[in-house]
């Protein structure tokens, strides 16, 4: 049955609505109301519900998104061409801990079944993970990998997978640079993410500048240089030998077997104590989750985004932490962020975080506007600030107990903004490096995007979206859009979705079709 004509406005001050039909509609198209569009609209974008005079605001989610560049009359296409972007909000005089949001009863009685680690966190799944220093030794430490797999891995059916950590630092730059701590922190903490076991092991060349002993210093995981055959072990005091590094290197290696061959041995310990692991019922407050958008279209912050923001709500009444990030996504809602700081001082941490983000932007003679993509523009948003108010949907209406710096480790509960880039993989990237034990990730354009390290729920923004891509989407939001669902039936679908995939019970698309992305540092520092 072909669908009448429909539109969706988000809030009643709204002067602009969101297109819903597949494929869009024609010149001469009306609405229930009595809108008649003046041009052809595409799916997604928006229509004028009044008409403009040249220098009028243009408003979406009670925001102004932007200003009229000429007269536009009632019904006409609005899309970036047509409308100029509002200057950025400043970092003074912004409300600070002002939002306080009515409390909400825990909810209580959800479980799924995690690994237990004896640092207190819990895994979604049992991986073995071997860290690398440097990125000379990626392919090496990949060729190991692929024949652990095939041979090893077989024997230990209690382990879900085997991942190399590579990445492109470790040598060449400037490692004592202030700004160097990021990347060196992040390869750090991903190394001790919850689904790794607590089991490091790690690969370096030798001559590398992040030496072994500088990415996990004592107090981490201590390194001992006293050698067993041509393996060093980590681990002391009774540290149960939890950690191991090879060099490649070093003098007892002759030949690229023997390489392989030190991997492999090393590997084939952790592995045996992984496979000693088993399930246990664990509280839902021991979730980590991430949350992220990528690939976004105008229908991410109608549909996907505000039912992960239901979700996001539902985990934090049930004791467990979210975090949200990616900088340029939610800087024009910056006022929004500290007005629903916990306290003052999380206020000050998001303001700080911004304000490093604005300077690092601005030595690279960029600012927020080069964020917004041709992908996310052909989706209907005009601009980063009409992409922002939808992104900061994801992190729904609960108090933000707390910020993280980009590379740090989660050490408390409840909403974390966790700042980060808003590009996919480094932003996705960080969160690992955060703790996360799950990830959550809307698409309206679509992206095959997915980490090989926790399970990544992709949720769809369209339901032709879902329709086309229907082996890569998770999750169907689309039908919020066209009444078949609400906000709150798909965010329920999510959350218990979250617990039969932590569990082991179900896999995401992307596990299934092992797709997986690189992971890629954020390195702020000079390269030399």
């Amino acid at each position: 049955m072909e669908q009448s004509p429909l539109y969706i406005r988000v809030h009643p001050q709204d002067n602009v609505a969101i297109v819903v039909n597949d494929g869009g509609l024609p010149e001469g198209a009306t609405f229930a109301d009595g809108l008649t569009l003046r041009e052809r609209v595409p799916q997604g974008h928006k229509v004028a519900l009044a008409d403009f005079a040249e220098g009028d605001e243009v408003i979406r989610y009670n925001v102004v998104i932007g200003y009229a560049l000429k007269n536009l009359p009632k019904g006409s296409w609005i899309n970036e061409h047509v409308i100029r972007m509002p200057s950025p909000p400043g970092l003074e005089g912004l409300p600070i801990a002002t939002v306080k949001p009515p409390a909400m009863p825990p909810l209580e009685g959800f479980t799924f079944e995690g690994y237990r680690n004896a640092d207190g966190s819990v895994g979604t799944r049992n991986i073995l993970a071997i860290t690398t220093t440097v990125q000379c030794v990626a392919d090496v430490v990949q060729h190991a990998v692929t024949r652990i797999k095939a041979e090893l891995l077989p024997r230990f059916p209690n382990v879900d997978d085997v991942v190399s950590l590579g990445h492109t630092y470790g040598c060449g730059v400037a490692i004592d640079a202030p700004d160097a701590m990021v990347p060196i922190r992040t390869v750090r903490n991903i190394s001790l993410n919850p689904n790794f076991g607590g089991e490091v092991m790690m690969v370096s060349l030798g001559c590398e500048k992040l030496q072994p002993e500088r990415l996990m210093p004592p107090g981490t995981i201590p390194i001992v240089t006293t050698a067993v055959d041509d393996v060093a072990d980590i681990g002391d005091n009774g540290a149960d030998d939890n950690g191991d590094v090879v060099v490649l290197q070093d003098e007892a290696h002759v030949g690229f077997q023997s390489m392989i061959d030190s991997i492999m041995r090393m590997a084939e310990r952790h592995l045996e104590r992984l496979n000693n692991r088993r399930r246990e019922t664990c509280p839902a407050s021991e979730l980590v989750v991430g949350v992220q958008c990528g690939g976004s279209d105008a229908f991410s912050g109608l549909t996907a985004n505000p039912a992960v923001g239901f979700a996001t709500d539902l985990l934090v009444r049930a004791g467990a932490t979210v975090m949200f990030s990616e900088v340029t996504e939610v800087r024009d809602g910056v006022d929004q962020l500290t007005s629903r700081a916990a306290n003052p001082e999380v206020a000050q941490a998001i303001i700080r975080e911004m304000a490093w983000y604005d300077d690092y932007l601005k030595r690279g003679s960029a600012d927020r506007s080069a964020n917004t993509t041709p992908g996310n523009k052909k989706g209907g948003l005009s601009n980063i600030v009409e992409k922002a108010m939808g992104s900061i949907i994801k992190s729904g209406n609960s108090p933000i107990s707390g910020v993280l710096s980009p590379g740090e480790k989660v050490k408390q509960k409840g909403l974390i903004y966790a700042a980060t880039p808003a590009s996919d993989f480094i932003c996705g990237t960080l969160q690992l490096a955060a703790g996360i034990n799950l990830h959550v990730f809307t698409t309206g354009r679509g992206t095959p995007y997915s980490l090989a390290e926790v399970p990544v729920i992709k949720v769809a923004t369209r339901s032709d979206l879902a329709r086309r891509w229907h082996d890569l989407m998770d999750v169907n939001a689309g039908t919020i859009a066209t009444g078949e669902a609400s906000i709150e039936d798909v965010g329920w679908e999510l959350f218990r979705l979250m617990l039969e995939i932590a569990s082991g019970r179900k896999q995401t698309c992307a596990e299934a079709l092992k797709l997986h992305n690189a992971l890629v540092l954020f390195n702020p520092a000079p390269v030399t």
